[in-house]
């Protein structure tokens, strides 16, 4: 069984991230999805989400191609996970093309392109949603 992992917040679920994470499971049998946690959004990423971690994950699990939500927590966290759950590819978007290649001592790694006409913070931009007038 080939294992596929990525990360991300995937506030606001759009078909921006349905497509990339269709694309990540079609490289495998099994994907795994990093959910950046509550926490870890405002803390290291210094971003606020318009859903909390638990609602984001439902979300996600609801999805007939992702397998396994696992909440990620801190940068770091990411090596750990591919040798913990047996991943063979790494996957994220092609926005951080290279930022990660120190990976590949441990797996294969994958930058997807995105899907170019949408993003959250478009949406968010678009609604008029900043972190002065987000759901708390």
């Amino acid at each position: 069984m080939k294992r596929i992992i990525t990360y991300g917040t995937y506030d606001l679920l759009h078909y921006g991230h349905i497509n990339l994470l269709k694309r990540a499971k079609d490289l495998g049998d099994y994907l795994i999805v990093g959910l950046s946690t509550d926490e870890f959004n405002t803390n290291a990423k210094n971003k606020k989400t318009y859903f909390p971690y638990e609602v984001r994950k439902q979300l996600l699990e609801s999805l007939r191609f992702v397998d396994l939500v696992i909440p990620e927590e801190n940068w770091e966290q990411k090596k750990t996970d591919i040798v913990k759950y047996e991943a063979d590819v790494f996957v994220i978007g092609d926005d951080w093309a290279g930022k990660f290649d120190e990976l590949k001592e441990f797996c294969e790694v994958v930058y997807l392109p995105r899907t170019p006409e949408i993003s959250t913070s478009k949406i968010k931009s678009d609604l008029g949603i900043n972190s002065s007038n987000q759901k708390e």
